[in-house]
């Protein structure tokens, strides 16, 4: 019995690792821009930073670009001016479709969510 547990311990530890091999490292700079006055309350994400630096679970450099898109978008339009996002698969600089390093300026919603001050 006890041959039998380590072995299904051990199976599932593997498994464990075997996902997490597929996945890759997705870092995104965030840098945000806050209305006046309203610097702590943007900033708070980044411990009270107007950048930093956020993980994201990413398989692939195609999945890390959709996160940094999706990243942009503003809910606060009375808090965050702007923002301005980079992104990294495993290292490596990615850039939109347009060549762009800041993923913000190829946001759809840019002109309703920013500059809304």
């Amino acid at each position: 019995m006890k041959c039998l547990t380590s072995k299904w311990i051990l199976a599932t530890v593997l498994s464990l690792c075997a996902v997490g091999a597929f996945a890759g490292n997705c870092e995104l700079m965030v840098t945000r821009t806050a209305c006046p006055g309203k610097e702590a309350i943007s900033y708070k994400k980044c411990e009270g930073k107007a950048s930093c630096t956020e993980f994201v679970d990413a398989a692939d450099a195609g999945a890390c670009k959709k996160a940094a898109a999706d990243a942009c978008e503003n809910k606060r339009l009375n808090v965050t001016k702007s923002k301005v996002i980079n992104a990294k698969f495993d290292g490596a600089a990615l850039k939109t479709d347009k060549g762009d390093a800041d993923f913000c300026k190829a946001y759809p919603h840019r002109a309703e969510e920013f500059d809304k001050c």
